[in-house]
């Protein structure tokens, strides 16, 4: 596995934006399964990124850390245009990887195309998004985070436990509201506290070298 390789193969935000849009004029979505299900999905995820890539705001104090990251990173997101959490999740990311002064380079890969890094670092657990975070010069593994903030993971727990009361519209209805009414705020949060982590790896790699 080649993860230099799939890093640089995989789309930057606006070129995985561009490539939904031409997929969806095709009447199709990102990944192998093709139904029209996920079809719809896509287009209603392109609206909520639409929204959140013009909504989304980051606290100064955020901005500031970002700039001031010690050690660079790269960020891999495997995720899908069809995945609901995804759409939710990207442009947040997107925002902090803009704000970072080049600090974090974004890409962005579908996840039929890395099952290696699924199976290798997750155990083949094919729940998306997630983030890898990689050092910028070696591409060493640092850091990873998914596949969705702790209170949208626990209420999609709380339906799998309770699929006879629960429908999947109720599931799904809760858990967009609670990304509403969040507006990315435990998003930042865990980030911030990923990269904290990834900073204090990476010194340990550092003195390790």
């Amino acid at each position: 596995m080649n993860i230099e390789s799939i890093f640089n193969k995989a789309y930057s935000y606006i070129e995985y934006r561009n490539v939904v849009d031409k997929l969806l004029y095709e009447g199709k979505t990102t990944g192998n399964e093709q139904t029209p299900e996920k079809v719809e999905y896509t287009k209603l995820n392109i609206q909520r990124m639409n929204r959140l890539d013009k909504t989304i705001q980051l606290p100064e104090t955020v901005k500031h850390k970002l700039e001031e990251i010690e050690n660079p990173m790269l960020w891999l997101l495997i995720g899908d245009a069809w995945c609901g959490d995804c759409a939710q999740i990207l442009p947040v990311i997107n925002k902090m990887a803009e704000a970072s002064n080049g600090n974090i380079k974004l890409k962005i890969i579908s996840r039929d195309n890395c099952p290696e890094l699924l199976q290798n670092l997750f155990e083949g657990n094919r729940a998306i998004p997630k983030l890898i975070t990689l050092d910028e010069h070696s591409f060493e593994f640092i850091c990873t985070w998914g596949s969705r903030p702790k209170p949208a993971n626990e209420i999609m727990l709380n339906w799998k436990a309770n699929k006879d009361k629960i429908s999947k519209e109720e599931f799904e209805k809760e858990l967009h509201l609670w990304y509403a009414r969040d507006r990315g705020v435990t998003i930042i949060n865990e980030l911030m506290n990923l990269i904290e982590n990834c900073e204090k790896k990476s010194k340990h790699y550092s003195i390790s070298a």
